[in-house]
């Protein structure tokens, strides 16, 4: 397909046949004036009594807890920058479609239109009793920083910027994973960085966590090393400066066993690769051309251990393994906020996750033969049935230990199962028969295909590869 072919169908997509991709829907019955009173007035008066009583019922009376705001002021979207936020709802939206899909929990999209940080704070401030958790999304550094740090410290709710902390839990889940690979302890491990905005400091700061030192990390930024003589950095890139005197990407290559890139496309050569150490590690994360392509550095390095972010290679880092399992365990013992106990808990809920026997179904939905813990197999591809049953519960026992639960889980069990009710199976059987069709593709007649309609549908079954279409009608009009 045209890039012009596929930015058209990507219009059409966010505009037909009703514009955006997430609505409101109603939970409760409404066809009767009696159910009308009950939703409204009168009805609606005792609840709300009971909630000025006591304002913790407003969790049994409300759906707050279960909704999350998606909030952004679109200053750093997508690596699309600072577009605005009337320009990023788009991308607001399709988070909260991933919320919803992944994990049943609701979302408000919310863009602010403001870059002062005092006032965006206020902003999220005053309307988060309508919330049962916030995630911050798209905000430029160093604003980003400030902006959750606050909010986390001043809210009673779970607050995450989830493109710091998602990414970093996921790489790091990688990370776990590659360097059990490559027979290496994280504390040993050269790590060089390229990229020193929000999701390469929270990447690097809970690889620290795990155990990696700090005097074994170099940073750099589009100026070079990070080092402890520049002035141009705020505190949180300095947690990271060196001693030393700068050195160029190049030269870091050099004895170096972890790359973790967060920056921008083909700044890494094979030349620089064959510097690495034995079994090097190389999350190349940068989008959408990563810092250096997949197929050339597995031709570079046949020992290698590579990620990315994309979704058509092994390993993709992607933040759907993790956000939406984060919030379901949060929300779902009412956490005060998502603390490092709970973010390293859905780390290594993650790690071990992929280290299990992968279903059937699994292998099927991404045409593999039998997936297994591995170079290729790090982390868990994001349809894998069992994250909603695995990370939320890691994620809530964590925030039950580090005592910000406000409704323990008693029954561990039962709650396991009302993880795996929230998902309804319909989707899950179309993405099943789908992807049964791609391994043995069928020639299908589409009849009357000068029809537009059918015309397109012949175009989605070829580039999904579910059949061979063929097309039955006038030449010229087809």
């Amino acid at each position: 397909m045209s890039k012009e072919s596929k930015r058209r169908e990507a219009l059409v997509y966010h505009a037909k046949p009703t514009p955006g991709k997430i609505k409101v829907v109603p939970t409760k019955k409404y066809s009767s004036q009696r159910d009308l009173s009950l939703a409204y007035s009168p009805g609606v008066a005792e609840p709300c009594l009971e909630i000025a009583k006591d304002k913790a019922n407003v969790y049994k009376y409300t759906t707050k807890g279960n909704l999350v705001a998606v909030i952004t002021n679109g200053t750093a979207v997508l690596g699309l920058g600072d577009i605005g936020p009337e320009a990023s709802k788009p991308v607001m939206e399709g988070k909260g479609l991933l919320f919803k899909i992944f994990a049943d929990i609701d979302c408000f999209d919310i863009e602010i239109d403001t870059k002062n940080v005092e006032e965006f704070i206020q902003t999220v401030k005053n309307i988060a009793p309508t919330f049962g958790g916030i995630n911050l999304e798209d905000i430029k550094a160093p604003e980003a920083f400030e902006i959750e740090c606050r909010l986390r410290d001043e809210l009673d709710i779970p607050v995450m910027h989830d493109d710091q902390h998602g990414t970093a839990i996921i790489s790091s889940a990688a990370l776990l994973n590659a360097l059990d690979i490559a027979e290496k302890k994280i504390e040993d491990v050269k790590i060089v960085v390229s990229g020193a905005g929000s999701a390469a400091i929270s990447c690097t700061n809970l690889y620290a966590k795990l155990g990696a030192r700090k005097e074994n990390i170099l940073m750099f930024d589009v100026d070079g090393l990070i080092t402890t003589d520049r002035t141009d950095l705020g505190p949180e890139q300095m947690e990271f400066a060196r001693d030393m005197k700068p050195i160029t990407l190049k030269e870091a290559f050099k004895g170096a066993d972890v790359f973790l890139g967060l920056s921008v496309g083909n700044i890494v050569s094979p030349a620089m690769l064959l510097e690495m150490n034995d079994n090097p590690i190389v999350f190349a994360m940068a989008n959408p051309n990563p810092e250096i392509e997949y197929d050339t550095a597995v031709a570079t390095r046949k020992d290698l251990i590579m990620a990315t972010g994309r979704s058509d290679h092994p390993n993709q880092v992607n933040n759907v393994l993790g956000f939406p399992f984060i919030f379901r365990g949060a929300l779902d013992v009412r956490a005060s906020k998502i603390n490092e106990a709970m973010k390293l808990a859905a780390c290594h809920a993650i790690a071990q996750l992929a280290k299990e026997p992968v279903p059937e179904q699994v292998n099927i939905a991404y045409g593999e033969t039998k997936l297994n813990f591995g170079r290729e197999y790090i982390i868990p591809k994001p349809f894998d049935p069992r994250l909603i049953s695995t990370i939320p519960p890691a994620v809530a026992r964590a925030a039950m230990e580090s005592g910000v639960a406000m409704e323990p889980i008693q029954d561990w069990e039962k709650y396991e199962d009302q993880l795996l009710s929230r998902m309804g199976s319909d989707n899950k059987l179309i993405r099943l028969v789908l992807n049964r069709a791609r391994t043995n593709p069928k020639r299908i007649v589409f009849a009357e295909a000068d029809n537009l309609d059918v015309v397109k549908a012949a175009q989605i079954v070829h580039e999904e590869g579910i059949a061979i279409p063929i097309l039955l009608g006038r030449r010229d009009v087809i």
